[in-house]
């Protein structure tokens, strides 16, 4: 299936409208997944033309994403990338996961951006950055395209490592995401240390429920909720 190409035309907008001199485009993954981190990059990419079959991350194959991975690097004016641990994603809540996230690779960039484009309809970052939210803006803007892409194959190697370590979990290829394979480990051999132990499937673990964690801070619903997925479904 062919997908209209992103454009640059939030980050145009932005330079005209705020006088932005630098915009970074970012994006997350791993928000659904009940195991790893969640991962974000921060992407600047200028006005020029981006590579041929630049698209959201998911729309790729992998193999097509590993390639064009590669050619970003050196094609990005910068980008840089921050990650949330398990741990800190489940005693912080998922929103200040992201945030946490995507402040770490904003503060490991070599340039301090004006504007940020976020990817969604939640303004997860807030003050101080100046930033203009985007729903699909992964599949519309050259920058967060470009951050969607690199965030998915860097989390998807770390991933992979982690594999090696639980054979029975296959992280290697769901990436820390719900799969039959996923589930059936968690059932038997109940979660390891990279596991969100704080997230509604561990209702469904009668053997390991005990090992549930429970946060003092309630977490905005808006993202609380997205990506948590039980056993029944």
């Amino acid at each position: 299936m062919a997908y209209e190409p992103p454009t640059h035309s939030v980050e145009r907008s932005l330079r005209a409208t705020t006088g932005a001199k630098i915009v970074v485009g970012i994006d997350e993954v791993g928000r659904g997944a009940w195991a790893g981190p969640v991962t974000v990059c921060a992407a600047v990419t200028g006005l020029r033309r981006p590579p041929t079959g630049l698209t959201d991350s998911k729309l790729l194959s992998p193999k097509k994403r590993t390639t064009l991975a590669e050619e970003l690097h050196s094609w990005v004016t910068a980008h840089a990338l921050g990650h949330s641990s398990p741990e800190e994603i489940d005693g912080l809540g998922m929103t200040a996961a992201l945030r946490l996230a995507a402040t770490r690779a904003l503060d490991a960039l070599p340039v301090r951006p004006d504007a940020v484009i976020l990817d969604g309809k939640y303004d997860y970052l807030g003050a101080p950055w100046a930033v203009r939210t985007v729903i699909k803006g992964d599949q519309s803007c050259v920058s967060v395209a470009a951050a969607s892409v690199i965030a998915k194959v860097r989390r998807d190697a770390m991933m992979a490592e982690l594999g090696a370590e639980h054979l029975d979990f296959c992280f290697e290829d769901n990436a820390g995401y719900p799969s039959p394979v996923h589930r059936a480990a968690l059932r038997e051999l109940g979660p390891t240390p990279h596991h969100r132990l704080s997230w509604a499937y561990m209702d469904g673990l009668p053997r390991w429920r005990h090992l549930k964690r429970v946060r003092s801070t309630p977490e905005p619903v808006a993202l609380e909720d997205e990506g948590q997925l039980g056993f029944d479904f």
